[in-house]
């Protein structure tokens, strides 16, 4: 059973499977993307971190879980795919700010 998401979430779980640019507008222009232990800050970094992403691995992510945790919306997703380890259940922590995303930190 799908879960509601808030709108700019939902856009960033409906752009994954597409190009880093539509993941790009997702995000305020300064916005904080903290993956694997590395930092992307703007728009043009976060649209090179997915691009990058993208073509080294072929996945899907599906959200099952969503909650609000220090003024962050946290979301567990399945994420599967052509990468060691797969699938795992990934945390994306969410913060939002003006229908954008201002940050987002995914750890395992």
């Amino acid at each position: 059973m799908p879960i509601s998401l808030p709108r700019p979430i939902a856009a960033y779980f409906a752009a994954d499977q597409d190009d880093g640019g539509a993941i790009a507008m997702c995000f305020s222009e300064n916005a904080v993307v903290i993956d694997e232990h590395r930092t992307h800050k703007g728009r043009d970094a976060i649209r090179k971190w997915k691009t990058e992403a993208s073509a080294k691995y072929s996945y899907t992510a599906t959200p099952f879980e969503v909650s609000e945790q220090n003024a962050q919306t946290v979301v567990t997703a399945r994420v599967a795919g052509n990468f060691p380890g797969s699938p795992v259940d990934l945390r994306y922590a969410f913060v939002l700010q003006h229908d954008l995303i201002a940050r987002l930190e995914i750890t395992a």
